[in-house]
C-alpha cells in the first residue's frame, strides 16, 4: 500500500469539499443542516492557495486532509481534520494528527487552538488538547469545544 501526505493543488478542491461533507454527514447530522452547512463545509481553490492545506494519499486516492492557518505569530488554527467515511476507524486521522503537530513544532508556533465537532472532543483530547472554552452553533443547545495544544 502506498501512502503518502502531500501539499493539495488548488484542483484538489471539489475532492477536498467531497471528503468534508461526506465525512461531517456520517455523524448523523441532518440533510437540512448538512444544506445549511454547505458553504461551510465546502473547500475552494482560493482557500487551498490561501492556508495550508496537506492531503493523505492511500494508493493515488486522496482519502483524507488537514488544514491550517496561522492566527497570530505564536499560533495557528487548526481549520479541517476529514477523514472519508469509509476510513474513518483505520488510524488514519492519528497519522494526519501527527504529521501536522510535527510540522507546527518545527515552525515557531508555540500553541494549536481548534473548534472541534463535538463527536471529535475525545479525538483531539487523546493528543494532548484541553478545552478552553466552547462556542454556540446554529443548532439549539448545540456548542463547539475551542481546544488547545500548548508546545
Amino acid at each position: 500500500m502506498m501512502i503518502e501526505i502531500t501539499k493539495a493543488n488548488t484542483h484538489d478542491y471539489r475532492v477536498l469539499t467531497d471528503i468534508t461533507k461526506k465525512s461531517k454527514a456520517y455523524w448523523g447530522y441532518s440533510d437540512e443542516q448538512m444544506r445549511k452547512w454547505s458553504d461551510l463545509l465546502t473547500i475552494t481553490e482560493e482557500y487551498i492557495q490561501n492556508n495550508e492545506v496537506y492531503k493523505l494519499i492511500i494508493n493515488q486516492s486522496i482519502v483524507a486532509y488537514y488544514s491550517y492557518f496561522e492566527i497570530e505569530k505564536n499560533s495557528v488554527r487548526l481549520d479541517n481534520l476529514f477523514v472519508s467515511p469509509e476510513n474513518i476507524g483505520k488510524g488514519y486521522g492519528k497519522l494526519l494528527m501527527n504529521d501536522f503537530i510535527l510540522k507546527i513544532k518545527k515552525s515557531e508556533a508555540q500553541r494549536i487552538i481548534l473548534d472541534a465537532d463535538p463527536n471529535a472532543q475525545k479525538f483531539y483530547e487523546s493528543f494532548g488538547f484541553v478545552k478552553i472554552g466552547e462556542i454556540g452553533t446554529s443548532i439549539k443547545d448545540r456548542f463547539l469545544p475551542i481546544m488547545e495544544l500548548k508546545l
